[in-house]
């Protein structure tokens, strides 16, 4: 048996049987590292060697969780939803309501497009963001998993299809992959090959829209703490600092850690709040990240006892021989091999390198034309970051939706986004693979 594949059952059927996942990502690890033939020194050498890869993330989002604590804290976004609601009550029209859904799911998708491409913060956004609209979600009847599916699509669509920002170190990386495979292709080829694909993703979110239109009930939870005063034009004012300080300091540093820190320390050295009491919120922000940072150190670990088995070479040699001459079956078999191993890794970006060595030159044997080849591991590679429970395309979606603990990451997250985009995108991808 072929260990990524073991591995990556387990963590997912645990996953799914709601078994924690931290225990279902080591358990999932031990079992693919043993069947790999390593032993249980070596499995937990390499899973605690691969922890480290995550420590950065997993800090940067507890410190960005105390942060958005602090911004509810301000009394910013209370006043935002306040107004909102009142509006809302005051006008008592579905008409009113419609309007502000459509208005706050049009935000969510630019806000998550753009961290990807124009400002490219990819999920530092959410934390601060999400949270503090929760009880605003609920005055509206939001069914979170629609939202998840919102934001999963924002942070991975644009990486596909727009040659700038993420997508442009994810179409690199493909065009590295030829390269390496001894065959020379343009940057400018890799995006209009990846057109038919990435209408997978839009296909699925029109679904999705419409699926989980109907109204669902959350018990309504603060996050954070109301200021103990009314918020004034002040407190506002710093809070909107603060966020400014947050994503530039980030932009420039390229750090979520030291562009969280800014933030923090906008509003301790303003002076308008007491130091005691921004502490005792910043203590409860970081507390209610910390499993999310749990999670993502994890997944970390589980994705380095993954490549280490060096099993996914076999897997795909093994569908070559199994299937020789059959192009439709290979097709589709190396897309699944694409979403097996982005499943088990939880980045796309790490998952061109492995599969690319591997799939060129089968491409080639097959006689498919470049566009093809292109489009089958770009494809090949997205598949998965949208739906496993490793990937901080989800991770990040939870960590938000989940702070006030009425958001499961496998079956609210996970699970709904594996079914409309990852679906979607594989039907899409297998027809460019045998049209293009």
């Amino acid at each position: 048996m072929n260990a990524v594949v073991i591995a990556v059952l387990i963590m997912i059927v645990l996953s799914l049987l709601r078994l924690n996942v931290v225990l279902a990502l080591f358990i999932g690890a031990l079992a693919g590292g043993l069947v790999a033939g390593m032993g249980y020194g070596e499995v937990i050498g390499v899973f605690t060697e691969g922890i480290t890869g995550g420590a950065e993330i997993a800090l940067s989002y507890a410190l960005l969780g105390g942060f958005a604590a602090l911004i509810a804290y301000s009394g910013i976004t209370e006043v935002l939803v306040t107004f909102i609601i009142r509006t809302l009550k005051k006008e008592q029209s579905k008409k009113a309501r419609i309007i502000a859904k459509v208005s706050i799911i049009a935000a969510l998708l630019a806000i998550s497009i753009m961290s990807q491409n124009l400002i490219p913060i990819h999920i530092a956004f959410i934390p601060i963001l999400i949270p503090p609209l929760l009880s605003l979600m609920n005055e509206l009847g939001f069914d979170r998993r629609l939202i998840a599916v919102v934001l999963t699509f924002g942070l991975t669509f644009p990486y596909v299809l727009f040659p700038i920002g993420f997508g442009q170190i994810f179409q690199n990386t493909i065009v590295s992959g030829f390269e390496s495979a001894g065959t020379d292709i343009a940057f400018g080829q890799v995006a209009p090959a990846l057109v038919l694909p990435a209408s997978g993703f839009v296909v699925g979110l029109i679904l999705a829209l419409v699926y989980y239109r109907k109204q669902r009930i959350y018990e309504t939870k603060t996050f954070g703490s109301a200021n103990e005063t009314e918020a004034s034009m002040k407190t506002i004012a710093i809070a909107l600092v603060a966020i400014a300080a947050t994503f530039g300091v980030q932009i420039l540093t390229d750090s979520m850690i030291f562009g969280a820190l800014a933030g923090i320390m906008v509003f301790f050295l303003s002076f308008q709040f007491k130091w005691s009491r921004l502490d005792n919120e910043l203590v409860d922000g970081i507390r209610v990240m910390a499993y999310i940072g749990i999670v993502m150190l994890a997944a970390n670990g589980f994705a380095a006892v993954i490549s280490e088995t060096g099993h996914v070479g076999p897997l795909v040699d093994g569908i070559a021989e199994t299937l020789s001459g059959q192009k439709v079956l290979i097709v589709g078999s190396m897309l699944l091999v694409g979403l097996i191993v982005t499943m088990g890794i939880g980045s796309s970006f790490a998952t061109i390198p492995i599969i690319a060595s591997i799939f060129i030159p089968m491409g080639m044997e097959l006689e498919l034309s470049i566009p093809a080849i292109i489009a089958i591991i770009g494809t090949a590679g997205a598949l998965g970051d949208a739906g496993s429970p490793a990937s901080d395309s989800t991770l990040g979606p939870t960590a938000g939706l989940s702070a006030d603990g009425q958001h499961d990451h496998i079956w609210d997250t996970c699970v709904p986004t594996f079914i409309f985009l990852n679906i979607p995108v594989l039907i899409a991808g297998f027809f460019a693979g045998l049209i293009l």
